[in-house]
Formats: C-alpha cells, structure tokens, sequence
C-alpha cells in the first residue's frame, strides 16, 4: 500500500498500469524493444577507450607571426616547413628504395583478371623491371637535361606505376595525359611538354596519339605499348615516322646504367590541369614537392594510424592526378601494397571484395552513392528507425574519439556496408571536391575507420589542409598541413576580408609548385610575388583552427541589379536534394535572376516521386512532367532556403535536361568538373526560353 502511494505522489505509473500496457504492445515491437535495450547495454559495456588526438583540437592551427594573418598547423615546427618525414627518404627513388627495404622485398603492385585472384610483384621485381625501363629511356636518347619528358597515357595499372618509377630513377619525368582529354587536348600537351616517346597501354590509345600527330606536327617519335601491337599497327607507326614497340621489348636487351640519383629540386613531374576553360596549364612538380605533401600527410595520421607493410592500398583513382599519386607514394615509401582495379569501375565492388583493402581514397560522387544506396535499401520505416538508432549510437561514440567497426550496431547493422569494402578498410581519405556534412558523418559512423577529408589542388601537389584524428566534426576541410602555411586574404568585392577570418585561400610551402611549363603569364596570375599560389577559393576560419571552404572567387557574375552570385555554392545546395544528380546555375548582367538545367538523378527519381507526389512511370516521363518538374524546384528552393541562399541566390524556373553531363558528351573536364561555356552554348534556347516565360 506505501508503495501504491509512493508511486501516485511521484506520478509513476501503477504496476498495473504498466503491465496493461506492456500487453497492449504487438509482440514484434516487444521484441524490438529487447532488443534495442540489449544491444545498447552490450555495446555501453564493451565500448573500448577513446585514442587521444595528436594535438589540442580545440587549437589545430595557430597564427604565424609577421602580420598578415597566415595560420600553420600547430603539428609544424616554428623553424619552417615540413621537407621530409624519414631521413633516408627525401626524393621518390629514395620512397621506393625505403619501401623495398622495409617490406623486405615483399609485395608491391598487384592486379588480377576478371574472377581470379590479385597475382602480386615483389619489391625486386618492380626494381628490375623500372631500371630496365629507365634504361631503355636513356638508350632512346632521354636525359635529365636533354629531352626529360615521358608520357604516360594509360589507366591505373601496375605498369603505370612502374612507368614512372622508371622516370624517378633515372631523373627523367613523366607527363600523364589524361584518358579522356581528346585529340585536340593531347596534342596540345604533347607539343608543349616536347614529348618524343609515351607509354600507352593499349591500342585505342596508340591510335589516338597517332591522330594526334596527323592533325598537328608533334614530337613524338617512340610509343611503348604495355600489350603487344599488331603488325598493322607498327605498320602505321612507321608511315608516320614514328617506332611502335612492345614494353617487354623495351625492357629486355639492355644494358643497365647507373646515373647519380635525383635530388629533391629535381623536376619530377608535369601534371597537366583540365581547366573548365582554356587550354590545359602544366603543373611543374618536384620530387621535393611530392616528398613534402606525402611526408605531411605521414606526420598527420601516424599519431593514430601509422602505415605498414601490411597495408593495402586499392587503385582506381586516376593516377593521372595527383590525389591518386600522393596516395600510392604513402603505400610505397611504407613498403605497403598496392592493387589495381580491372580497369572497369562497374566491377570495383567485386575488387574490393577480393583485395580486402586497409587503405581506401575515394571521391565524395562514389561516397554519396554509397549514403544513397544504404538509404534505399531501408525500405520500410522499422528499418529506417533502427539504422537511424545506430547510426546516432555511433556517432556520439566516434564525437567522444572512439572509432571501431566490432560493437553491437556493427555486427547488426552496418556489418554489410563494411564488408562491400572487404571488411579490412582501415583509413579512408576523401577529397577533389566537396561532400554533404551529412553523407560524411553517416559513413564515418557507419563504416568505422579513420576517415580523413582534406582539401587542395594540383599547384600545391595535392593536399593543403586535412581533418585530424580525432576531430570528426563534419563542415570543414581540416588544419593546414605541416608542410604549407595558409593566409587568407582580401575579396572587397564579395565582401570577405582577412579581418574577418574570410578571404580567398593561399598557400604557401614545400608542396608549392614551380610554376606552368612554358607560361609565364599563368604563372603569375596563381603565384605572387611572395611565393603564394592563389586558389581561387574563398575561406573561412572556423574557432577551433580549421578551414571551411564557402565560396569560389573565379566563378562569379553579376546580375541586372548589381548582386554578385557565385553559382558554385548555390550548385551544392541544390544537388543535395534527393532527385537531383546535376544542376547548372546560369545568370548574366542583363537579366534580374537566375534560372538553371537540372538532370534528375536516374536511380531516385521515381522513388522521390512515389513519396512526394504518390506518382511513377518511367525516368523519361517522369521527366516530362509538369508536377514532377515543379516538385523538384520547390524542393530545391526548400534546400536553398534551409542553406542560407538570399532571395537572388534562388532560382526562378529549371529546364529538366534527362542526359547526365559527362566527359563522354563534353560537358564535363576529366577531373568531373563542369564545363560552364559548354553547358551554356547547348542550352542557350532553353536558357532564354525560362527568361521569356518569368515574370518578375
């Protein structure tokens, strides 16, 4: 009876009460209730210790003094930059001589035939086969002061890598052309880079080099085919002057030599960039450059996730840019491993499945598929609930620095995800463009490992800031990297100024490139006379010493009433939105706002359409509907609103466009970016049909 009114005054329920309701609950949910309550409790007595972070994250960077407002990493010694991390490692043959001594002549590159095993090269092997590479090069006449520049047009494949090895070891550099660049564009590289011999791997790409020389007179006067060519082939070859061999003739049958290695001021290579406009800009590299990149990201991630001989890296990034190139020098200097795609990225998931990767670069487009695929699936809304249950029990673990793929919700829920990556993924590193905070805490959570974001460009190598461990705060791009400095500096126009922690981005470091091969005009527009190279980006710095991206300074116009736009910015509001795959803002001077192409995303489309407007049918005719247009604009102008657009950041009308922009049909550069004047010459007429049809 106490108890009874014990229970009334504290406004409890009655034992009764409650076992009426436990009796009106269905079983299942019962059950899931049980569940619930064991897993939390297993999972809050297993949970293991939080990994202390390298450095105060409240505090990433710190000013550098002189005045004007340049912040370093506070992983940076106050003498200077970061040139090197290991001793005995300071140019990229002194990386592979590292490797091969620390795996002890393990294995190095691998690659594998559709349903078979990955079949690997040892440290030896790869040894070998570059210095009889290099070797032929200098039989051919190259040198590192006369005639140094080797092309390398091929996609990701262990004969790529040993290409350039080759090219490393005998002082020589290597010039990647891009696969999807064009005949027009490669002939152009090849002029201005004075190539005489490439390395293809395989006939389709001879062809075009082929092409290449027929349309414009070019230098090239050797081609090495990593398959054997036809005699047609060869035949071809030679009516244009040029000698097509075999790489298996090219490296037997000669006599080794022996040169005075590179040292780190020596050119390493020319990494032609694909501008969204214009002809393409060379990036001049230098092994010190390479060095002090990958010795910066070694220095920030050894703290919690040192590389080792054990590591495997998977390669399907192009290694015609330098993200993938970075990434595989890390692998190597440690004596790690390296395995290689099939060169179809339909069948990447069968790869990683068999490789079983530690190490996993990724762009935000696979990631944000990925988010979208592991949502679809949750189909009914017990599902939705439980992986949202999970995914939040998670992310308060990692926010508390507690990072791990073995608690209850992984074995539960997430353990699918985790093995479509082969179950081993250890680090993950994101760049090359921006991704949604969402999509990248989501996966951090649900995947389990190191999950690093960092931000850069080809004229600062590659990298210039990157998240530290322990910081897996989403919505920015990290601290500078030890090896570069950062300022931030005045955009009157934009209304960013310095003071203000706003501005565009420089930089300014050992990762800093030399300049663009034979353009001196370019060069100073990216590099001051100080040594910063403008990025063109706008920043901000964020209380804890981190750099947010939030604008872009190149890509702005002005509207009829004077407003600037930065049509970048309002373009990654709106792709968030489930419908939408690809967006293109458009406005110019003589209209008052702004209008935009919208390609509806295939794979959701018609899941959207079921939930917001109870309609389906085909991608096509969903397309050509009214109310499905109209849906999706409303949906984007919720976004932009939610996301802090102003009134004149807002579209007015879209034109539903069911092609994807691709390389393929010119729309887009091979980096993936938006070809602006391109997109705008095609629909010109739809363009100006939306401007007809508002009403302002």
């Amino acid at each position: 009876m106490l108890s009874q009114e014990l229970f009334q005054k504290l406004r409890f329920p009655d034992l009764d009460d409650v076992s009426e309701y436990i009796r009106s609950v269905s079983t299942p949910m019962v059950v899931s209730m049980g569940a619930v309550a064991a897993a939390t409790t297993y999972y809050l007595a297993t949970r293991p210790k939080p990994l202390p972070p390298a450095c105060d994250l409240h505090m990433q960077s710190v000013e550098v003094p002189g005045g004007d407002l340049a912040r370093r990493s506070v992983l940076q010694n106050e003498d200077g930059h970061l040139t090197h991390f290991y001793d005995d490692a300071r140019t990229m043959y002194e990386f592979f001589l590292r490797g091969a001594r620390v795996s002890i002549n393990g294995p190095c590159l691998g690659s594998r035939k559709p349903k078979q095993p990955y079949e690997w090269m040892s440290y030896r092997q790869v040894m070998e086969r570059m210095e009889n590479l290099g070797s032929a090069f200098l039989h051919k006449g190259h040198s590192k002061t006369t005639d140094p520049h080797i092309g390398i047009f091929s996609q990701n494949r262990p004969e790529w890598t040993i290409s350039e090895l080759a090219c490393y070891t005998y002082s020589l550099v290597s010039v990647p052309l891009y696969d999807t660049l064009g005949t027009e564009a490669i002939a152009y590289i090849i002029d201005k880079a004075s190539i005489s011999t490439i390395v293809c791997d395989v006939v389709d790409k001879v062809n075009l080099v082929l092409d290449c020389d027929k349309s414009k007179k070019n230098t090239v006067k050797t081609i090495v085919v990593m398959e054997t060519p036809s005699a047609d082939l060869v035949s071809r070859g030679q009516q244009a002057g040029i000698h097509i061999l075999s790489l298996q003739e090219m490296e037997v049958s000669r006599q080794l030599l022996t040169l005075p290695p590179p040292q780190p001021e020596d050119m390493a290579v020319i990494c032609f960039t694909s501008g969204t406009t214009g002809a393409p800009k060379g990036a001049m590299l230098t092994h010190g450059n390479i060095v002090s990149n990958c010795s910066a990201f070694i220095k920030m991630t050894k703290h919690c996730c040192p590389m080792m001989p054990s590591d495997i890296h998977i390669s399907f990034l192009p290694l015609a840019h330098m993200f993938e190139r970075v990434a595989q020098c890390v692998m190597i200097v440690h004596g790690a491993r390296i395995g290689f795609f099939q060169g179809d990225i339909r069948f990447l998931s069968d790869d990683l499945t068999t490789l079983r990767p530690t190490v996993f670069p990724v762009v935000p487009r696979l990631l944000n598929r990925m988010y979208d695929k592991i949502f679809g699936q949750a189909d009914t809304s017990l599902k939705r609930w439980l992986l949202g249950f999970a995914y939040r029990r998670k992310e308060a673990e990692m926010m508390k620095g507690t990072v791990r793929r073995d608690s209850i919700w992984d074995r539960l829920i997430f353990r699918k995800v985790q093995a479509s990556l082969g179950g081993r993924v250890r680090l993950i590193m994101t760049g090359a463009a921006p991704i949604s905070p969402t999509v990248l805490t989501f996966l951090r959570a649900a995947i389990g490992c190191q999950f690093y974001e960092g931000y850069g460009q080809t004229e600062c190598t590659a990298g210039c800031t990157m998240t530290l461990s322990g910081d897996w705060t989403a919505g920015h791009v990290g601290a500078p990297l030890p090896c570069n400095w950062i300022k931030l500096v005045d955009v009157p126009e934009m209304n960013y100024l310095a003071v203000n922690g706003e501005g565009e981005v420089c930089v300014k470091g050992t990762n800093v490139f030399q300049g663009y091969l034979k353009d001196p005009e370019k060069t100073a527009e990216t590099i001051d006379a100080d040594g910063w190279v403008h990025t063109g980006d706008i920043g901000k710095w964020l209380l804890n010493g981190t750099l947010k991206i939030v604008d872009r300074k190149k890509h702005i116009f002005k509207l009829a009433q004077g407003e600037y736009i930065a049509p970048e910015k309002i373009e990654g509001i709106y792709m968030r939105s489930d419908a939408v795959a690809q967006v293109f803002v458009h406005g110019d001077s003589l209209q008052a706002c702004l209008v935009a192409v919208v390609v509806p995303d295939p794979d959701f489309l018609s899941g959207w359409t079921k939930r917001t407007l109870g309609v389906q049918g085909s991608y096509q005719k969903l397309c050509d509907r009214e109310d499905v247009k109209m849906a999706i604009l409303d949906d984007m102008l919720r976004l932009g609103k939610e996301g802090g657009l102003k009134s004149f950041e807002q579209v007015k009308a879209i034109y539903i466009h069911t092609e994807l922009f691709s390389v393929e049909n010119g729309l887009l550069t091979p980096t993936m970016k938006a070809k602006s004047n391109e997109i705008q010459h095609l629909f010109r007429p739809q363009i100006d049909e939306l401007y007809a049809g508002i009403k302002m």
